[in-house]
Order: C-alpha cells, then sequence, then structure tokens
C-alpha cells in the first residue's frame, strides 16, 4: 500500500482549503462548547482565591495591631505604677518640709503625677475599647473567611469534575485542530483566526442560510451566491468579514424555496 503524501498547504484547491477551514471551526466550535460547559466557574474559582487570601491578611493585620494595644495598656500600667510611686515619694517628703515653697512644688508635683495616672487610666480604656472592636471583627471575618473557604472547596469540586469529564475529549479535539491547522497556509490561518477572535459567536467561517450569511444574516447577492458555489475563490461576508462556502461543502442540505401556484 502507496504511503500517501501530504500536500504542500500552498498547493491546495480553493475547495480543499475551505473545507480544511470548515473542519477546523467545526473543532474549535466543540472546544468552544467544552469552555461553555465550566461556564463562569474557573473566574469564580479565581474571586474566592482572592477574596480567601484578602480575608487571611485582614485577619493577620487585625492581630498585629491587637498585639500593638496589648503592648501599650502594659506600657500605661507601668507608667501608673511608676507615677503612683512618685505620689507616694513626694507625700512622704512633704512630712519634712523646711518651708511653704518646697511643700507647694510636692503639691504639685503630686497633682501633676496625679493627672499622668488619670491620662493613663484614660489610654488604657480607650486602648481596650479598641482591642475589643478589633476581637469583634476577627470573629467576624474568620466567620466569613470560614463560608468562603467552604464555597471555595465546593466550586473547586464541580470545575473539577467538569475538567475530568470533559479533559480527555479537549485534549483529542486540540491535536486534531493543530494537526489540521498543519494543512492550512499560514496567511489563511492567521485571517481565519483574526475573524473568528472577532466575531461574537467564534465563527471565522460560516455556509449561506437562505440566501444570507450565516454569521450576520445579511443577503448575498446572487452572483455572490454563484461564486461561493463555484468554489474557485475564497469570499468574505461584506458585513461581517466572515469567509462563507455553500452548504453542501459543509455537509447541509440546502434549503429549497418551495413556489407556490396561484389558481
Amino acid at each position: 500500500m502507496a504511503k500517501e503524501v501530504k500536500k504542500d498547504p500552498s498547493e491546495l484547491s480553493v475547495e480543499e482549503k475551505l473545507k480544511a477551514l470548515y473542519q477546523l471551526q467545526t473543532m474549535l466550535s466543540e472546544i468552544d462548547k467544552i469552555k461553555t460547559l465550566r461556564g463562569e466557574l474557573p473566574l469564580e474559582v479565581q474571586d474566592l482565591e482572592d477574596e480567601v487570601t484578602g480575608l487571611s491578611t485582614r485577619i493577620e493585620k487585625i492581630k498585629g495591631e491587637i498585639e500593638e494595644l496589648k503592648s501599650n495598656v502594659a506600657t500605661k500600667r507601668i507608667e501608673i505604677e511608676t507615677a503612683k510611686a512618685s505620689i507616694d515619694k513626694y507625700k512622704a517628703q512633704q512630712d519634712n518640709v523646711r518651708n511653704n515653697r518646697e511643700y507647694d512644688v510636692l503639691t504639685k508635683e503630686i497633682e501633676f503625677q496625679t493627672l499622668e495616672v488619670e491620662l493613663c487610666e484614660k489610654r488604657i480604656r480607650e486602648y481596650t475599647s479598641s482591642i475589643e472592636s478589633k476581637q469583634e471583627e476577627i470573629e467576624k471575618n474568620t466567620h466569613t473567611l470560614e463560608e468562603r473557604k467552604k464555597d471555595l472547596e465546593m466550586k473547586k469540586n464541580e470545575l473539577d469534575e467538569i475538567i475530568s469529564e470533559t479533559k480527555q475529549e479537549e485534549e483529542k479535539l486540540r491535536d486534531k485542530a493543530k494537526a489540521l491547522e498543519a494543512t492550512i497556509e499560514p496567511r489563511l490561518l492567521q485571517a481565519f483566526k483574526r475573524i473568528r477572535k472577532n466575531s461574537r459567536n467564534g465563527l471565522g467561517i460560516t455556509y449561506v442560510q437562505r440566501d444570507a450569511c450565516g454569521g450576520c444574516f445579511n443577503k448575498i447577492p446572487p452572483q455572490k451566491q454563484l461564486d461561493i458555489r463555484m468554489r474557485k475563490k475564497i469570499i468574505v461576508c461584506e458585513y461581517c468579514g466572515r469567509i462563507m462556502i455553500d452548504p453542501e461543502l459543509a455537509g447541509v442540505m440546502p434549503e429549497r424555496h418551495l413556489e407556490t401556484k396561484v389558481k
């Protein structure tokens, strides 16, 4: 049995080129269907992963702020003890003063240290209140984080299940599409991919339906329809830019218009 020799893409007839392009379009459309089956799941998974990371970072940041506030509370408690010790010392010194001026100086020092104690106690109350508020925020964020982790796990499992079901089929289609692309001349393939990328439904090539373009449904002039059926040159829709072929080449039975005779 003689081994089939592959033709150079540039040596293919227009009909062969169009047929190869339509076959490629069919495979790529099947891949698109698989992607549609996955839907928005990949994006939802990514969004949930970002939210989980953000919440975790937020919780760690709040914990750091709480530790800093606790350190401030401890510092203020030390300052209170120091001020109280100074008050006790100044009161003891008042018992041994030699004149009123020394007594007044000590009294002012006692008043100042007393104000320091009150100020430190006020700051401790503020820090404690802030710590309680941040602990509530941590609790709220932790609850939200646990909920998002559950959602993420569920979405990941759902996505993994769909991928496992379609992965083998998608890989086969991609391999076939890649092999088919090698048979199409690069310039034509690039033009086809550009058209396909710019079209909403992902069609770079379509067949004539009821005397209209199968992509944008604009009417095609009779002469252009004849040129399409002749398969002698590549013809694109003047409205949407898609490459057009006749239904028979696409393997579709052409629709016939029935004429009704009026008696």
